[in-house]
C-alpha cells in the first residue's frame, strides 16, 4: 500500500492463496545493479501452504509454494543470514516445531527443525544484535524461547572433558552468493517463563540508527491470554533474561491479548485484545520502569446495529452484535483547539446480541436484544460528573435541577445480566471493610464499581467495570427477540416490535414511560417490523416491515396525553404497493408533512401529505390515498434519514445508506400537491475512504445545527450525520449545508 493525498491507495495485489491469509513477513533484498531494492514476501494461509513472493516495482511473482499437508503454519518470519545475505525463513506451526528454510538457487530448502515447544507455536520473529541472529518464538505451552544463530567453522569435537556442560548445537551449511559453503550453528539461548496462559505474540523492539549504525535493543515484548503484556530484557550483569515490566487488563469479562507491538522509539506499547479493544501504555520520563495507560481509540468489534444522538446532540449512543452499548462524545481540552471523539462510557455489557435502542430522555435509554425483554437504563452520577469534565458540558445542564435519587454507578452481580445500581453508601461500606481486618469472605466483592473522577477519556479497564448504567426497568410482552424500538418526541411513549413470522407476533407494542406499563397492541403486519418512527408533532406512528408494507397509525386525541391511543390511519394497499422487496427503513420530514420509506428494491419513496390528509373525513383504515415521489438508487437501500434542519434553499435534506456501504445525500422539494413532478437532487456521496465496507445499518442526524463540542462562529452552517454499519464502524460526518 502507498499513501497519496493522505489516503491509502491499492498498489500491489498478491493473489494465490485459496483460503484466509493470517501471517505475513517481508525482507528487502538490495541489488548492486539497481537503486531500487526487491521485496521478498512470505505469507501463510489456512490452505496449509506458505507462499514465497517477489516484488520488483509493480511486478509480483510467486516464486515457490511450501506445502505442509494437513498442518497449519501459524506465523512466519524472514531475515538474512549475517555475512552472506542469504534469506532465511522461520515457520512456526501446529506441530510444535519451528521449520527453518534457506534460499538456495532461488528456491527455499529446509535446513533444520527446532524442537522444544510442547504446543502450537503462535509467533516467531528474527532480530540482529551484536553480530548474531536471534529468533524469538512463543507457543501455547506458555513459554517463550530465544534461539541464537551464528556462523561456525566446524562442529566442536569431543575433547574428553566430561565435566564440561555445553549447549547442543544444530549445524547447517548453506552456499553464499559466490558458491562457497558457510556453516551456521543454532543454539537455545534462553527460555522465558512468566505467562500463565497461551502466549500469542512475541516481538522485538524495532532497531534504530545511531551515528550511521543500526542498533538493535535487546528487549522483547510478549502478549498472552492471561491478560498481561510482559517486557523482557537481559540483566546487565548476569545476562539472564528477566521480566522488566508487566502491564495488562484487570477484571472484566475478557479473554486476554492477541497481539502487541512497540512504538518505533520503544517508549510506547500497543496491544490488541481478543475482543477487539486496543490498549496503549507509555513509559514515564521519571521512572523508566513505570508505564502508564494512555488514551486510545476504541469501538465495536462486531456489527453495529443502531445509533442515536442524545436529545441535546452532545453525544451518540450505539448498540452492536458485540453485546455492548457504547457512548461516544467529543473531548474538549484546554489549549487544544481540535476536538476528538472518544468512547466515554459502556452503559450495557450484555449476554445477548444487542439489536436496537431509543433515547427516552436526556440521560435515559431503552435497548432491545436477542431476548424477549426491553431494558431501560438511567445515567448514574459518576457518569454525569466525568462526562461534564471530558466534554465541557456543565453539570447544571445535565442535572436539570434534579440532584437527588441518582445512583453513583452500577455493577453486574455474579451470574447476572442486569446492571444493579450502586449508591454512595454502598461504596462507603465497601471502603470501610477494606480498611478493616481481613475477612475471607471479603475477597468476593458484592460489586466491583469504584467511582473515579476523570479528566480524559477512560481506559478499557475503566470502561469495562466503572461506566455501567443502572437498569431501572424491564418490559415484558414480546414473544420473540426484540428487533426495533422507537420513542416519540415528547418522550412519553415507546413503541417496540420483535422478530415474527406470523401476524400475532408482528404486533407493535406501545409502552408508557411514566408507568412503564403496556398501553396498546397494534396488529397489522404479518412479518417482522424492521423500523418505526414517530412524527415530530407526535400525531403519527409509522412502521415498515419485511412483508413489504408500511402502516401509518394516528393518535386519537391529544398527543400530549401521557397515555394516548393509536389507530390505523393508512397502510399499503394495491394502489400503493410500490415496494417489491423488504422495506428496511423509514423516517419523517421535520414538519411532519411527509414520510419516506427505503427498500431492498433500490427505491426511496416520499409519501404525503399527512397534514392535508389529516383534515380528510375518511376514517376507514387504509382508505387514505397518498401521493408519492420515487428515487431510484443504484443499490439496495438499507438506511434512510431526513435532516431535522432544512437545506439553505428550504429543501429537505435526505441521507440514504446502501447495502454496499455508500452514503448519498439528496435534496428534495415538492413541486406540486401531487408530488409526482417533484425532483430529487443528488448533492454528495461518500468516497471509498469514507464509505462503510459493509451494509449501512442506521443513519441518524444531529437534532440541531452545529458540530458537537465546538462553539465557533461558523458552527451554524454545519450539520452532523452519524452512521453505523456491519463493518463494526461508527462514523460521524460534518456536512456544510450552505455548499450543497
Amino acid at each position: 500500500m502507498e499513501k497519496e493525498d493522505f489516503m491509502l491507495v491499492r498498489f500491489t495485489r498478491f493473489e494465490g492463496h485459496t483460503e484466509a491469509v493470517y501471517a505475513l513477513d517481508v525482507v528487502s533484498l538490495a541489488k548492486e545493479s539497481s537503486a531500487e531494492s526487491d521485496l521478498l514476501v512470505a505469507s501463510a494461509g489456512s490452505d496449509s501452504t506458505v507462499r514465497i513472493w517477489s516484488r520488483h516495482g509493480t511486478e509480483v511473482k510467486c516464486l515457490q509454494t511450501l506445502q505442509f499437508g494437513n498442518g497449519f503454519i501459524m506465523d512466519v518470519s524472514l531475515s538474512l543470514l549475517l555475512g552472506i545475505d542469504v534469506p532465511i525463513l522461520a515457520c512456526g506451526g501446529d506441530d510444535c516445531r519451528i521449520h527453518l528454510y534457506t534460499q538456495q538457487d532461488g528456491q527455499f530448502q529446509k535446513q533444520l527443525v527446532l524442537r522444544g515447544h510442547e504446543d502450537w507455536i503462535r509467533g516467531v520473529e528474527w532480530a540482529v544484535c551484536d553480530g548474531d541472529l536471534f529468533l524469538a518464538s512463543c507457543a501455547q505451552d506458555c513459554l517463550i524461547r530465544i534461539w541464537k544463530i551464528h556462523a561456525t567453522l566446524l562442529p566442536l569435537l569431543e575433547t574428553g572433558e566430561d565435566n564440561v556442560i555445553r549447549l547442543k548445537e544444530n549445524i547447517f551449511t548453506v552456499k553464499d552468493n559466490g558458491g562457497l559453503d558457510t556453516s551456521f550453528a543454532v543454539t537455545l539461548d534462553s527460555v522465558l517463563a512468566g505467562h500463565e496462559n497461551w502466549v500469542y505474540a512475541v516481538h522485538w523492539q524495532p532497531s534504530f540508527f545511531t551515528d550511521d549504525r543500526r542498533e538493535q535493543p535487546m528487549r522483547l515484548l510478549s502478549a498472552s491470554m492471561d491478560k498481561t503484556i510482559i517486557l523482557w530484557a537481559p540483566d546487565e550483569e548476569s545476562g539472564v533474561w528477566l521480566e522488566q515490566v508487566r502491564v495488562g487488563e484487570v477484571g472484566g469479562n475478557t479473554l486476554g491479548f492477541f497481539d502487541c507491538c512497540f512504538s518505533p522509539d520503544g517508549t510506547m506499547v500497543l496491544a490488541h485484545a481478543v475482543h477487539g479493544a486496543l490498549h496503549l501504555w507509555k513509559q514515564t520520563s521519571v521512572n523508566k520502569r513505570e508505564w502508564t495507560p494512555e488514551v486510545v481509540i476504541t469501538g465495536h468489534f462486531n456489527s453495529v446495529q443502531d445509533v442515536n444522538w442524545d436529545p441535546e446532540g452532545e453525544f451518540i449512543i450505539t448498540v452492536g452484535s458485540d453485546q455492548t452499548t457504547r457512548i461516544f462524545a467529543p473531548w474538549k481540552r484546554d489549549n487544544h483547539p481540535e476536538v476528538t471523539w472518544h468512547e466515554v462510557a459502556r452503559p450495557q455489557i450484555h449476554g445477548h446480541y444487542l439489536q436496537c435502542l431509543a433515547m427516552v430522555g436526556r440521560l435515559q435509554f431503552v435497548s432491545g436484544a436477542d431476548e424477549k425483554v426491553l431494558r431501560v437504563f438511567t445515567a448514574p452520577r459518576n457518569f454525569m460528573e466525568n462526562f461534564s469534565s471530558i466534554s465541557g458540558v456543565s453539570l447544571e445542564k445535565l442535572y436539570f435541577g434534579q440532584t437527588i435519587g441518582f445512583a453513583e454507578g452500577a455493577a453486574v452481580p455474579a451470574l447476572g445480566l442486569s446492571n444493579k445500581a450502586v449508591f454512595q453508601e454502598d461504596t462507603a461500606v465497601q471502603t470501610t471493610e477494606e480498611e478493616g481486618n481481613f475477612n475471607p469472605s471479603s475477597q468476593y466483592c458484592e460489586n466491583y464499581f469504584q467511582p473515579r473522577s476523570l479528566t480524559e477519556p477512560p481506559t478499557e479497564d475503566h470502561l469495562l467495570q466503572n461506566t455501567l448504567w443502572p437498569e431501572v426497568q424491564k418490559l415484558y410482552g414480546h414473544g420473540y427477540e426484540i428487533f426495533c424500538v422507537a420513542c416519540n418526541g415528547a418522550k412519553t411513549i415507546i413503541a417496540s416490535a420483535c422478530k415474527a413470522s406470523k401476524k400475532e407476533h408482528a404486533a407493535i407494542l406501545l409502552w408508557s414511560t411514566r408507568t412503564w406499563k403496556q398501553l396498546q397492541s397494534l396488529p397489522f403486519h404479518t412479518l417482522t417490523v424492521t423500523q418505526m418512527a414517530f412524527s415530530p408533532n407526535g400525531k403519527f406512528l409509522l412502521a415498515v416491515s419485511r412483508d413489504r408494507k408500511w402502516s401509518l397509525w394516528k393518535c386519537r386525541g391529544d398527543p400530549a396525553d401521557p397515555e394516548p391511543a393509536f389507530s390505523l390511519f393508512a397502510c399499503t394497499d394495491q394502489n400503493m404497493a410500490v415496494h417489491s422487496r423488504i422495506i428496511w427503513s423509514c423516517d419523517w420530514t421535520p414538519d411532519s408533512h411527509y414520510f419516506l420509506t427505503g427498500s431492498r428494491d433500490k427505491k426511496v419513496i416520499l409519501w404525503g401529505k399527512c397534514c392535508s390528509a389529516e383534515e380528510s373525513d375518511q376514517e376507514a383504515p387504509g382508505a387514505l390515498k397518498l401521493c408519492f415521489s420515487v428515487l431510484e438508487a443504484d443499490d439496495s437501500v438499507t438506511a434512510a434519514s431526513v435532516s431535522p434542519v432544512l437545506a439553505s434553499d428550504g429543501s429537505y435534506l435526505i441521507a440514504v445508506g446502501t447495502e454496499g456501504g455508500k452514503i448519498r445525500l439528496y435534496k428534495w422539494k415538492p413541486n406540486d400537491e401531487r408530488l409526482l413532478g417533484s425532483s430529487w437532487t443528488h448533492c454528495a456521496e461518500t468516497d471509498s475512504s469514507q464509505s462503510h465496507s459493509l451494509v449501512v445499518k442506521r443513519l441518524s442526524w444531529r437534532k440541531r445545527v452545529g458540530r458537537a463540542g465546538q462553539d465557533t462562529s461558523e458552527n451554524s452552517k454545519w450539520l452532523q450525520l452519524a452512521s453505523c454499519g456491519a463493518d463494526h464502524a461508527v462514523k460521524i460526518f460534518n456536512i456544510d449545508r450552505h455548499n450543497l
